[in-house]
């Protein structure tokens, strides 16, 4: 049998990023997705529903997370569902993540959130910026050269 495990999200963070390291010096961001959706119900109301995730963000993906995120900023994220599983004071918990494995910033640079052609927030018409978990250290942007300024 088959197996797929992918997810797309388009939200807004709910907290500030929390930006760690390993002992092997490898990057590791928190965040949390809010996705608002709407929809009428059986009466005809509009009924506006939020669902929270958390996001796992990896290596250069987090460090930038970090440099260029904060509460309230818009983002798209890919990546697989993980089901985690722990113990605390004799209790067994679980809880199903989201493993970014790509981000996309959506927000123009200062924190102002406009809108621009095709909804990509970038007002001078040029692409947000993309990034990938599995990227080498010597892109910092998709299909960017080393040292080029950030493309939105």
């Amino acid at each position: 049998m088959a197996n797929f495990n992918r997810v797309i999200l388009l939200g807004n963070l709910t907290r500030d990023v929390e930006l760690r390291y390993l002992p092997s010096g490898v990057a590791v961001a928190e965040i949390g997705l809010a996705i608002n959706d709407r929809r009428k119900n059986q009466a005809g109301e509009v009924i506006e529903e939020t669902t929270f995730v958390d996001v796992t963000l990896w290596s250069r993906t987090a460090e930038i997370a970090g440099e260029f995120l904060s509460r309230g900023a818009p983002v798209l994220i890919e990546g697989r569902l993980k089901y985690d599983t722990w113990e605390t004071d004799g209790q067994k918990r679980s809880k199903l993540r989201v493993v970014g494995e790509r981000m996309q910033l959506l927000g123009a640079r200062g924190g102002r959130e406009r809108q621009g052609a095709g909804g990509t927030g970038a007002e001078s018409g040029r692409p947000a910026a993309t990034v990938a978990a599995s990227q080498s250290a010597e892109h910092d942007f998709a299909g960017s050269p080393p040292g080029d300024d950030i493309p939105f």
